[in-house]
C-alpha cells in the first residue's frame, strides 16, 4: 500500500509523524525542566523562609526560656500564612519540636534530616514526613558564640510544588497544540502543491515515467527539441541533434546549463521559429543541406478539475522530420517526367517529319526530301554536340535536350548558348540537375505566360575557375522587392493555370535552387533580363549566396559555381 502512496501523501505523513515526534520530545523535555524549576523555586523559596527566621533574636531568646512554644508558635503560625509556606517547625537540636502546623505534633520529635544542621550547614531535601512528602530548608540558629541553640524547617508540600507545575503544564500543552496543528497545516499546504506538481503520483510511478520517457526520445526517428520560456534548448533527443548539427545531449546535464538558441548553430529560420514560441504544423525549413518538416506546439501543464487559474506554459516542443530524400526522389521523378515528356514530343514531331519525308518522296521530291531530313538532323546533333562539348555531362545534355523539347511543346523558344571546354565533371550531378532544371522551369513557366516572343536563354559558361549558368526569360520578370520571398520555401508568384503542374511543386524549385548552390559554394544574383551580372551585384562570401540586381527587361538568373577540381592524366596514372 505504501507503494501506492503519492509523494504529496508521504511527506504528508513523514511530517505529521516527525511534528507528533517533536512536539512529544518538546513536551517532555518541558514537563521536566518545569517541574525542577518548581522544585528549585520552591527550595529557594523555603530556604529565604528558615534563614529569615533562623536570624531573628526572637527564636534565639526563645530557645532559652522554659516553654520556647508559647513565644514561638503564634510567630510560626503568622509568618506560615505570610510566606505562603506549608510547615515551620523550630526545634531544639534533640529535634523536640517547639513549633507546628498541627498543635498535636509539638513536643513530638522531628521527622528528617538535621545532621548537616547541627554542623552548621543550611541545606535542601526532599523527604517525606507528617504531612508528606515535602520541599524544606533546615537552618541552624546560633548564639554569639556560635554555638547551635535550635533548628529551623520551613517547607512546602510536593502537592502545592505539583499544582505549580500543572499551571504551567497547560502553557506548554498550549505551545505544543499550536505547533501540531501549524505543523499539520503546513504539512498540507505542501503536499497540496506537490500533488499538483506530480499529478499525484508516486516515486516509483516518476521513476518508470522518466525511464519510459527517456526510452522515447532516444528511440523515436523524429527529432525532438523541447525550448523553455527563457530560450534554452533544455533537451534534444540523437536524431534532433544530427538534423540541426548541434552536439549530442548529455541525459546528466543539469537545467541551468542548457544552452541558449542563440548558442545553437541553427539557420535563420529556424531559429526565429524555436525564438516565437508559435504553434507550427508543418512547416518546410532549408538547412545546409537537409530539407526538414517542422512541428511545434506549447509545452503546457495540465489544469486541475477545480482549479481555476490559467494553465502554465513550460516552453514548447518541436518535432523535427527529415524530408531530404523525399524531395531528392521527387527531383529524380520529375527530371524522368521532363525527359519522358520530351521523348513523347520528340516522337511526336519525328512522327510528322517522316510523313513529311514520306509524301516528298511519293511525290517523287527525293531531293527537297533528304535537305529537309539533313537540316533536321544537323540543328538535333548541333545542340547535342554543343552540350557534349562544354558541359561533358550525359546528364546535363539529356535535360537541357528534355526541356527544350518541353518549351517547344509550349511554344517556348529555348536557346542554348555554350562555351568553353572544361565540362561539369567533378560536380555533383543531383545539384547540378536541380539547379538547371528549376530555374529552366520556371524560365519556361514565365515565358509561357507571358506574351509574344516567347523566349527562354540558356548560357552555360565553363572555364578553369568557375562553371556559370546564365537563365533569362522573356516573362514579366520579378518585383525586386519580392525577391527575398521567391528564395523561401512554398513562395510562388504562380497561378494553377501558368503552371501545368497545378499546385504540385509550386514554391519548391527556387529554395532547393539556393540550397544546391550553398552546397556547391556558388552564388547566385537575380535580377532582370539584360543584367551582366557584375561582381557588385553578386552576394559576398560566406552569405547565403543569393543577390539581386534591378535593370530593365525579364527575369535573369546567374548562377556562379567553383569549378571542379580535375586530376592530371600524369597523377591519375
Amino acid at each position: 500500500m505504501f507503494h501506492s502512496w503519492s509523494i504529496a501523501r508521504r511527506l504528508f505523513v513523514a511530517n505529521l509523524l516527525f511534528v507528533l515526534l517533536l512536539t512529544g520530545v518538546f513536551g517532555a523535555f518541558s514537563v521536566v525542566e518545569a517541574r525542577d524549576r518548581a522544585y528549585d523555586d520552591a527550595g529557594g523559596r523555603t530556604r529565604a523562609v528558615a534563614t529569615s527566621i533562623a536570624n531573628n533574636p526572637l527564636v534565639l531568646q526563645a530557645a532559652s526560656t522554659a516553654d520556647p512554644s508559647a513565644m514561638l508558635q503564634p510567630y510560626a503560625l503568622k509568618v506560615m500564612a505570610e510566606a505562603g509556606a506549608d510547615f515551620i517547625t523550630i526545634m531544639a537540636p534533640d529535634r523536640t519540636r517547639w513549633t507546628h502546623p498541627r498543635p498535636e505534633e509539638l513536643g513530638k520529635p522531628y521527622i528528617g534530616t538535621i545532621e548537616p544542621a547541627l554542623q552548621g550547614q543550611t541545606f535542601t531535601e526532599v523527604t517525606a514526613g507528617t504531612l508528606g512528602p515535602s520541599v524544606r530548608t533546615i537552618a541552624p540558629v546560633k548564639d554569639s558564640s556560635g554555638t547551635i541553640k535550635a533548628l529551623v524547617a520551613a517547607g512546602v508540600t510536593v502537592r502545592t510544588v505539583d499544582t505549580d507545575v500543572a499551571e504551567r503544564l497547560g502553557v506548554i500543552g498550549a505551545i505544543a497544540l499550536g505547533v501540531l496543528f501549524f505543523g499539520s497545516v503546513a504539512a498540507w499546504l505542501l503536499g497540496r502543491y506537490l500533488r499538483s506538481v506530480t499529478r499525484g503520483w508516486g516515486p516509483e510511478q516518476l521513476a518508470q515515467l522518466f525511464a519510459y520517457y527517456e526510452s522515447v526520445l532516444h528511440s523515436v526517428r523524429e527529432g525532438l527539441i523541447l525550448v523553455d520560456t527563457r530560450g534554452k534548448a533544455v533537451m534534444y533527443n540523437d536524431q534532433a541533434a544530427e538534423l540541426l548539427g548541434l552536439e549530442p545531449s548529455k541525459a546528466d546535464r543539469a537545467p541551468d546549463q542548457a544552452p541558449r538558441l542563440a548558442e545553437l548553430p541553427l539557420e535563420g529560420s529556424l531559429k526565429a521559429l524555436f525564438e516565437s514560441g508559435r504553434p507550427a504544423h508543418d512547416e518546410i525549413h532549408l538547412t545546409g543541406s537537409r530539407i526538414l518538416v517542422v512541428n511545434q506546439a506549447p509545452a503546457v501543464a495540465p489544469v486541475p478539475a477545480r482549479g481555476r487559474q490559467k494553465a502554465a506554459v513550460y516552453g514548447t516542443v518541436a518535432t523535427i522530420r527529415d524530408r531530404t530524400e523525399i524531395e531528392s526522389l521527387g527531383t529524380e521523378l520529375e527530371t524522368m517526367k521532363t525527359l519522358s515528356d520530351a521523348l513523347r514530343a520528340q516522337t511526336h514531331e519525328h512522327a510528322n517529319r517522316l510523313h513529311m519525308i514520306v509524301s516528298l518522296l511519293e511525290l517523287g521530291r527525293t531531293p527537297q526530301a533528304l535537305e529537309f531530313a539533313t537540316k533536321d538532323l544537323e540543328l538535333s546533333q548541333q545542340l547535342t554536340d554543343d552540350m557534349l562539348a562544354s558541359v561533358d555531362e550525359p546528364v546535363m545534355s539529356a535535360l537541357v535536350m528534355g526541356k527544350a523539347a518541353e518549351a517547344h511543346e509550349r511554344g517556348v523558344d529555348l536557346a542554348v548558348s555554350t562555351s568553353g571546354s572544361t565540362g561539369v565533371r567533378g560536380l555533383e550531378i543531383q545539384d547540378l540537375v536541380t539547379i538547371v532544371g528549376n530555374l529552366l522551369d520556371n524560365a519556361i513557366d514565365a515565358a509561357a505566360a507571358g506574351g509574344l516572343p516567347r523566349k527562354v536563354q540558356l548560357d552555360v559558361l565553363t572555364s578553369a575557375e568557375a562553371v556559370e549558368f546564365i537563365v533569362r526569360d522573356s516573362g514579366s520578370g520579378i518585383d525586386p522587392g519580392s525577391i527575398d520571398d521567391v528564395l523561401q520555401y512554398g513562395y510562388s508568384t504562380k497561378s494553377d493555370s501558368s503552371d501545368p503542374r497545378g499546385s504540385h511543386g509550386r514554391g519548391v524549385g527556387l529554395a532547393l535552387v539556393r540550397q544546391a548552390v550553398q552546397r556547391l559554394n556558388g552564388t547566385m544574383t537575380i535580377g532582370k533580363a539584360g543584367s551582366t551580372g557584375k561582381a557588385g551585384s553578386t552576394a559576398e562570401a560566406g552569405s547565403d549566396g543569393t543577390g539581386a540586381v534591378d535593370t530593365p527587361g525579364g527575369a535573369e538568373f546567374h548562377v556562379v559555381l567553383p569549378a571542379p577540381v580535375t586530376v592530371p592524366k600524369e597523377e591519375k596514372a
